[in-house]
This record gives structure tokens, sequence and C-alpha cells, in this order.
């Protein structure tokens, strides 16, 4: 790879995206579609900027950089996402906001941290599909539960089981669990028809407590654990790795979690270790000692999260189904 010389900011919406070079100075808006993307090549070859030695820097949008995505793979472009939030705090006190300038400081962000940048990977069709799914049954699961709740709800108020205000609801919960199974059976198809993926898939589902929603999660946030050298970074992603909290003699905070993190792994994680709680002996055993010590649950329950984890890139490092009773796993 050569070295990046050019750092293209990329503010990206539903309809268009603002380009911003960083050194250049100059800002091109174009349309979020193909035809707009062409319209980039057209700019950065007028702009005598070698696409061999560019990197566009954009902001983590979800279905809004998916296309673009694409097309810079196509290209052979190199492109990173970054947390909309690193790059506001590292810009300090700030004036304005346009479309235009949110361009120009991604770039500035992007130039400032070039050295640091990692190009995103070409992520498999299998995978981004995946991924798909596995938002478009998290959601369905969302309204499954309001709509659930609000059921019960109306029946502790004694609404009659014939009444249509139950009725109705009850018909779409039905047609949300028709929708979510055929959501997972394609899901599972897709992990049954990529070696890869089934392998890795079979060995996290071999770990006490990581069930077939947690496997599916990790191997998309991880791109099949390709994404992450180590269980430690991955802990930082999810949230659950601890970090010193202390300065100087006045400041002696305790060791404390980041708030900064993907919550929804959290939340994963946190299921999988009360019920691996319930159901490895090891970890149970481990849970009840340190909390008959006084030690926090909260903080106990957090180590579990982080000993599955660790088994979790354990078992795919070593390519072996987890062995329970095998110290040297935790």
């Amino acid at each position: 790879m050569k070295k990046v010389k050019h750092i293209i900011g990329a503010d990206l919406s539903k309809k268009s995206i603002d380009l911003c070079c960083h050194l250049l100075k100059s800002h091109i808006q174009i349309e979020n579609t193909e035809q707009g993307y062409k319209q980039l090549i057209e700019w950065l070859n007028k702009q005598k900027i070698n696409l061999s030695t560019a990197m566009i820097v954009m902001e983590h949008t979800g279905l809004y950089s998916f296309g673009l995505e694409d097309f810079l793979h196509q290209q052979q472009i190199l492109f990173v996402k970054v947390n909309a939030l690193a790059i506001k705090r590292s810009l300090g006190l700030v004036r304005g906001k346009t479309d235009q300038i949110d361009a120009a400081r991604i770039a500035a962000y992007g130039y400032e941290k070039r050295e640091q940048l990692i190009p995103d990977r070409l992520v498999d069709d299998s995978l981004k599909r995946l991924q798909m799914l596995y938002s478009t049954r998290e959601r369905l699961v969302k309204h499954r539960a309001a709509l659930t709740c609000a059921i019960k709800e109306y029946r502790h108020i004694g609404i009659q089981e014939k009444d249509l205000i139950l009725q109705s609801q009850l018909k779409i919960v039905k047609e949300l669990d028709k929708q979510i199974e055929r959501i997972e059976n394609e899901t599972g198809a897709i992990i049954e028809s990529q070696e890869a993926l089934q392998r890795n898939f079979r060995l996290l589902t071999s770990i006490k407590g990581v069930g077939k929603v947690l496997a599916v999660a990790s191997i998309i946030k991880t791109n099949n654990f390709t994404r992450f050298d180590n269980a430690r970074k991955f802990a930082c992603f999810c949230g659950t790795a601890p970090f010193k909290h202390s300065s100087g003699t006045s400041i002696k905070g305790r060791t404390r979690v980041s708030h900064l993190a993907d919550k929804k792994m959290k939340t994963l994680l946190d299921l999988s270790a009360k019920t691996a709680i319930q159901h490895d002996k090891e970890l149970k055993e481990y849970y009840l000692k340190r909390t008959e010590m006084g030690k926090s649950k909260m903080s106990t329950i957090n180590i579990v999260r982080n000993k599955i984890l660790y088994r979790m890139f354990a078992v795919i490092n070593r390519q072996t189904p987890f062995v329970q009773d095998y110290l040297m796993v935790a």
C-alpha cells in the first residue's frame, strides 16, 4: 500500500455527500447514488489526486454509506469509518455547522490521525447479508417485545380476549414471530453455506452461555474474528474492559468500564454471563466465592463477561471446541 497523501473528509446524508480535501481545501457535493460516486472520481482526477494515495474518512452512518463503501472497494480507494464522538471531541470548541464545514472538520481529523488510521477491509457478501438480517431481526424483536408488554397491560385492566384492541395486536405478534423465524432460518442457512462461518459458529456455541444470537453477533462485529487482534480489544469495543481511574494523589477512583461502547453487544454478553453462572460449574463457583467475599455482584458479572470473551477468542484461535475444566481456556 502506497503512503496516503490526500485525506478527504466525507459528510454523508441519505441523499447527498459532501467531500472536502484537506490539503487542497477543495469541496464538492454529490448525490448519494451510483451517478454521484462517478462524479467523485471525476472530481478527484480533476484535482490531480492519485486514487492510490487518497483516503476517504467518514463517520459511521449505517445504511447511508453502504453504496459508497461498495463503490470505493471496487475502485480500490482506501476509506475508513470513525466514531463521530471521536471527531467531535478532537475539535475542541467550534462554532457553526453546515455539511461543507462538517466535511472539512472530518478531513482535518483524518489528516491529524492519518498515521493511526487503518483502512476498512472488504467485507464478504455473506457477512453483509448476515449483518442486515441481524439488524432486521433485532428491530422486529424490539417491536414484538413492546406489543407483548402492551397486551399484558390490556389484559391486566380487564380487556376481553375477543376485543379488537387485543386481537389486532395478537395478530401482529403472531406475524412478527413468523418473520423472525424466517430471518433466523436464512441466517442459519448462510452460516451453514460458508465453511469458515459454520466452523466458527460451532466453536462459539460450544461455550456454555454463548447462544446462537451472541455467536452470530460476535461473528458480525468481528468480521468473523478478523477485525480485532485479541480479546482485550474486543472487550474495549463491547464496553467490558476495565480501566483505571486515578490522577495524582487526589483522585483514586475505582477501576471502571467505559460507557463508550457497543451497548447491544454488552447487553448480549450480560445475558450470556448470567446464563453461564447458572450452567457452568467453574463460573458459578467463581461467582459465588467472589460475592461471598463481599465483592460487587456487578463487577463479578463483568469479570464473567470477559472470561466468556476470552474463551471465545481462545476457541477461535485454537480452532477446537471449548473443553470444560480445561483451565487454560479461561
